[in-house]
């Protein structure tokens, strides 16, 4: 299995557009061979000083994959395709951490 975090940095005051597309976009991921778990999550404010906050203008995205090819494929997608083309516009960067859980 493959976790993956995707944390996008997005220009002031899209969010709420980019999440729209997002979640437009989610039952397609959602449906494809491996995909295990595929979300949208958002800052929740704490008092824990460890707390790294992503702000306002970020999502973060936690995804599951059965395996290094299942994610291959779904950045390969047609609905990815389009998906990049509507929300080009909203970000501003991307980071991603692609991590294999210790058993």
């Amino acid at each position: 299995m493959i976790h993956v975090i995707a944390t996008i940095q997005l220009n002031p005051g899209t969010r709420e557009a980019f999440l729209r597309e997002f979640l437009r976009n989610t039952p397609f991921v959602r449906a494809e061979a491996g995909c295990i778990e595929y979300g949208p999550a958002v800052d929740v404010p704490t008092s824990f000083a460890v707390q790294e906050v992503v702000g306002e203008n970020a999502v973060v995205v936690v995804e599951k994959w059965a395996s290094l090819e299942a994610l291959q494929d779904h950045m390969k997608a047609p609905h990815m395709a389009d998906y990049r083309v509507r929300v080009k516009d909203f970000v501003e960067g991307v980071q991603l951490r692609v991590l294999q859980p210790v058993e």
